[in-house]
């Protein structure tokens, strides 16, 4: 364990010091590869963005060395690219020309230069992280991790729709002009119109018999709020209990937003209480035994704990590195990493590509965690 500690750390000390690094894991066994991957994002410790970065690249690295114990052969080439990096400098470094794939940028400017060059030369570029642009409608080579709100939103109102069919919507107004979904509220309604489903509105600061009447005797309920903030979900479960307390038999379910998952230590109770979805594109379990292994080990190699972030971004970077690297090799020019292509399970980042156009792929996987009345946890994939 020292030696490979020692190792990943020379690379890490060596990737700070502005070095391109190269990886080469040779398997004892049978070999599956070679594979040559670059990473161009911004690795070092100034800021918060290098900092994150580093820590995906890590998790990447720690894939790549599970794969090696695999019998794959890998090598990386990883680049710091920062924000003031000129990127076309980094292009005619020696190494980049070999890559079959390259996981970056983190910045929007340096998307059309990587993406051209990627494309020049038939090289996978996987796009990990949010971006302005639209490089994947037009070019072939491109993966795109990162899914914009408009995306988000319209798979969350379609799965809410197929899900809740036999429910009666409640919309509840929180009163919050900080954090609003009024977006999302406002698209889940416009569907319901047209498919003729009936909801109620109603508010937090509706007296107790108000607040009542927007709830069915007789179907589900299903609670939508307008926000995602901890203090305003806090009233609505307030608010609920005393609508039991009240009128006790009302069936009460409740759809929540990806933030609800920061909340889950503390409202896991209340969240089983009302059989709460939440939809999101990834979840971190911390009592999964692989989650805990990872993190282990994470702590072994780096002598440090993940940084506190949702998703964890070294459980998303080793996620990425096994997805592509297992695709591409087990498919080679085959690879699409649609839902067909089955080769991987998550730690906590599913990824599931669809083509855009004549363009490159987009990533759509979506799903629910589900808390159930008996305190488990599902995960709905759509």
């Amino acid at each position: 364990m020292r030696i490979y500690y020692r190792y990943f750390l020379l690379l890490i000390l060596l990737l700070l010091s502005g070095f391109p690094l190269a990886l080469s894991s040779q398997a004892a066994t049978t070999a599956k590869g070679p594979i040559t991957i670059g990473v161009m994002l911004p690795l070092h410790q100034l800021d918060g963005d290098g900092k994150r970065m580093t820590e995906y690249y890590r998790g990447m690295l720690m894939a790549c060395n599970q794969l090696k114990t695999a019998g794959y052969t890998i090598h990386v080439q990883a680049w710091n690219v920062d924000a003031n990096t000129d990127i076309e400098q980094v292009l005619q470094r020696e190494g980049v020309e070999k890559c079959n794939v390259i996981f970056g940028p983190l910045y929007s400017k340096q998307v059309k230069p990587l993406a051209d060059y990627c494309k020049s030369r038939r090289i996978r570029l996987v796009i990990p992280f949010s971006i302005t642009g639209n490089e994947v409608a037009s070019n072939p080579y491109v993966f795109q991790v990162y899914q914009d709100g408009a995306r988000l939103t319209s798979a969350a109102v379609n799965a809410f729709l197929e899900r809740f069919s036999k429910c009666h919507p409640v919309f509840v107004d929180c009163n919050d002009s900080i954090n609003p979904k009024g977006a999302f509220t406002a698209a889940l309604r416009k569907q319901l119109d047209i498919k003729g489903v009936s909801y109620n509105i109603t508010n937090l600061k509706s007296p107790d018999d108000a607040f009542a009447k927007a709830f069915s005797a007789t179907q589900p309920n299903v609670v939508v709020l307008n926000t995602a903030r901890s203090p305003e979900l806090n009233a609505a479960f307030v608010k609920l209990e005393r609508l039991e307390q009240l009128y006790p038999g009302r069936v009460v379910r409740l759809f929540g937003y990806t933030e609800w998952l920061m909340y889950a230590s503390y409202d896991f109770a209340h969240f089983c209480k009302y059989d709460t979805y939440i939809p999101t594109t990834f979840y971190y379990n911390a009592s999964a035994t692989a989650t805990q292994t990872f993190e282990k080990s994470y702590r072994s190699w780096f002598h440090e704990p993940l940084m506190q972030a949702l998703p964890r971004f070294a459980i998303t970077g080793y996620d990425h590195a096994q997805f592509f690297i297992r695709g591409i090799l087990q498919y080679g020019n085959q690879f699409t990493g649609n839902r067909w292509q089955h080769f991987y399970q998550p730690l906590q980042t599913p990824l599931q590509f669809e083509p855009v156009g004549k363009g490159g792929r987009q990533n759509t996987a979506f799903q629910f965690i589900h808390y159930l009345y008996n305190g488990s946890i599902e995960s709905l994939a759509y």
